[in-house]
């Protein structure tokens, strides 16, 4: 009966060992692949204004009736945030927050857009506590732009410079088109792609997103 006793804490501690060695394993690998894995970031598109060229100029109003100027030049060090969003969008009702409060850190000059029926519109400034913000509802800015899909986003610059653009959902996507402009690169993922160590073997109208 001892013997048998002694002989299951050995398997019992075998077990226990082989199982701390799996796990310091999965450690180190979930270690490698989160330094591989880089942040994803906003989702450049082929279509509107190219990044690093003049973004078209817009006198818009309002749907307050206050006037908003689109790619004129700004402040110096400022930088204005278009987000496109709808009501119709489900991402955009979960983004619009993070993006207020982002802009209100980062110290942009936010302005939201939106090509819906009014009643719609202030419906969701309402839920969305967005009343003092600037919102544009119409369909000249979204197409000046190309705008075909929801959440999007452009950064212009102070001197009307288009900074960066993208499909965005997310606090990191948004924070993404400050660190392209930072960077001085179109969009992360043509950073990621360049940065990537090459092989020495020779190779051979809106939708909702």
């Amino acid at each position: 009966m001892l013997t048998v006793l002694i002989v299951s804490q050995i398997i019992s501690w075998i077990v226990i060992l082989g199982l701390g060695i799996a796990l310091l394993a999965l450690a180190r690998q979930v270690g490698v692949l989160h330094v591989r894995v880089a942040p994803a970031g906003a989702l450049l598109t082929g279509k509107g204004p190219v990044v690093g060229e003049a973004a078209p100029v817009l006198d818009a109003l309002t749907m307050e009736g206050a006037p908003v100027a689109i790619g004129k030049a700004l402040a110096k060090g400022k930088m204005q945030l278009l987000l496109f969003v709808s009501p119709h969008c489900p991402l955009c009702k979960d983004l619009i927050p993070i993006a207020r409060n982002f802009a209100k850190r980062e110290k942009l000059d936010i302005v939201f857009v939106g090509d819906d029926a009014v009643e719609e519109q202030r419906a969701m400034i309402a839920r969305l506590e967005m009343q003092g913000l600037p919102f544009i509802n119409g369909p000249i800015v979204g197409r000046t732009f190309h705008v075909d899909r929801l959440p999007h986003a452009v950064l212009i610059g102070d001197d009307g410079t288009v900074l960066s653009k993208g499909l965005v959902n997310s606090r990191e996507h948004l924070e993404s088109l400050v660190t392209a402009h930072e960077m001085g690169v179109v969009s992360v993922q043509d950073y990621l792609s360049h940065s990537k160590p090459h092989s020495h073997t020779p190779t051979s109208n809106t939708r909702v997103a």
